[in-house]
C-alpha cells in the first residue's frame, strides 16, 4: 500500500510545490492511516489544514484502497 500512497502523493505534489509547498510521506499505518509533513509554504499556513483533509486526503481515498485517514505529523 506504501508504494500506492507514493504514486498517489506524486500526482498531488505539483500542486503544491507551485504554491511554494511540498509534502512529505512518514509513514502508512496497517489501520489505513497515512501520516505525513507538510513543508514549505505549506507548513504554517492558514489553509494547511484544508489543504490536508480536502487536497491530500480526499485523493488518497479515491486511488488507494484502505487508506482510511492523513494526518500530520
Amino acid at each position: 500500500m506504501k508504494e500506492e500512497v507514493k504514486k498517489a502523493i506524486d500526482k498531488i505534489r505539483p500542486n503544491l510545490q507551485a504554491d511554494g509547498g511540498d509534502v512529505e510521506l512518514i509513514d502508512v499505518g496497517d489501520d489505513g492511516v497515512v501520516k505525513v509533513k507538510l513543508v514549505g509554504a505549506c507548513h504554517g499556513c492558514p489553509m494547511a489544514q484544508m489543504t490536508l483533509k480536502n487536497g491530500i486526503e480526499k485523493l488518497l481515498k479515491q486511488e488507494v484502497p484502505g487508506v482510511h485517514s492523513v494526518v500530520s505529523v
